[in-house]
């Protein structure tokens, strides 16, 4: 593998993953390894395709080519590629689909029989656990996030009059249809049951620390300022295998595949001969002498 080809795989890259900032270097470190690793891999890749003969699907380098041709058909480019380079296009799609087909051989896994599968359940309880469900009220004094600082006072002033309001025993639904500014003001304001991951941070972090029938002092959220009232707080709840048995035998095919895969790798490395030479430990060769 020459330094020609790890750049032209290491630049884009590169790009992607750091541009604009800059990296510290033992990121950047990382991610070259790992660059190495992927381009030795496919290496290896090609040459196990060989070696087993697994022919490519003709008819779907045919249909990239074809697509290729669609969508770049009037460029000049594109032309030039055809002219000068379509031999080799096409023999890089056809390493990619043998190798690809490969991966597929390799991968292929059966569904796991109910023994296989209650033991990936009960192995990993957090994977069929419903998280706690939090059902709450709100009355949302909408303000725009460029509002000048006036126009915020304002709505935090009426919203501590309305809370106010429901201290004194004044019913939290009607206040919400008649103040609130969110969609659920025709509903009381009643939110229904959330997961807390589907709540901003600082509202579920309130949401937490109150108690069912409690409402909340006016709270700033990105829309404006709100009052919030916890109705009900469901806990976290295991499903029963019954309920969750297909998911938990696609959960292990889906990693029984990748752990065949990552071992078949392993075995082409440990079968193969492979130094990886650091250019940046070298210096650079001298110049030739002049004559």
């Amino acid at each position: 593998i020459t330094a020609g080809e790890y750049a032209a795989l290491w630049r884009p890259v590169q790009r992607q993953k750091f541009c604009p900032r800059k990296a510290p270097e033992a990121e950047v470190e990382q991610l070259r390894r790992e660059v190495g690793d992927q381009i030795i891999n496919q290496a290896l890749l090609s040459r196990e395709i060989v070696r087993r003969g697994v022919p490519p699907d003709t008819a779907k380098v045919q249909a990239r080519l074809a697509d290729y041709e669609r969508q770049y058909g009037g460029s000049p480019m594109w032309a030039r590629i055809q002219s000068e380079r379509l031999p080799a296009l096409t023999k890089e799609l056809e390493r990619q689909s043998s190798i690809e087909r490969l991966a597929t051989q390799v991968r292929a896994v059966e569904a796991p029989d109910e023994a296989t599968a209650k033991a990936y359940y009960d192995a990993h309880p957090d994977r069929f656990t419903e998280p706690e469900q939090i059902r709450f009220s709100v009355i949302l004094l909408k303000v725009d996030p460029s509002s000048p600082k006036a126009a915020w006072q304002k709505a935090r002033e009426e919203a501590a009059a309305i809370r106010e309001r429901i201290a004194r025993g004044a019913d939290f639904a009607d206040l919400a249809k008649l103040h609130s500014s969110d969609v659920s003001a025709e509903r009381g304001g009643d939110m229904g049951y959330v997961h807390r991951g589907m709540l901003p941070e600082g509202l579920a972090e309130r949401l937490t620390t109150m108690t069912p029938l409690s409402v909340s002092d006016p709270v700033g959220v990105l829309e404006g300022v709100a009052i919030l009232k916890l109705v009900d707080r469901k806990p976290a709840k295991l499903r029963e295998f019954v309920q969750v048995r297909e998911r938990a035998g696609q959960l292990w095919a889906r990693e029984e595949s990748e752990r065949r895969w990552q071992a078949f790798l392993g075995e082409l490395r440990r079968d193969a001969q492979v130094t990886v030479v650091d250019a940046s430990r070298y210096p650079p060769a001298p110049a030739p002498a002049s004559r």
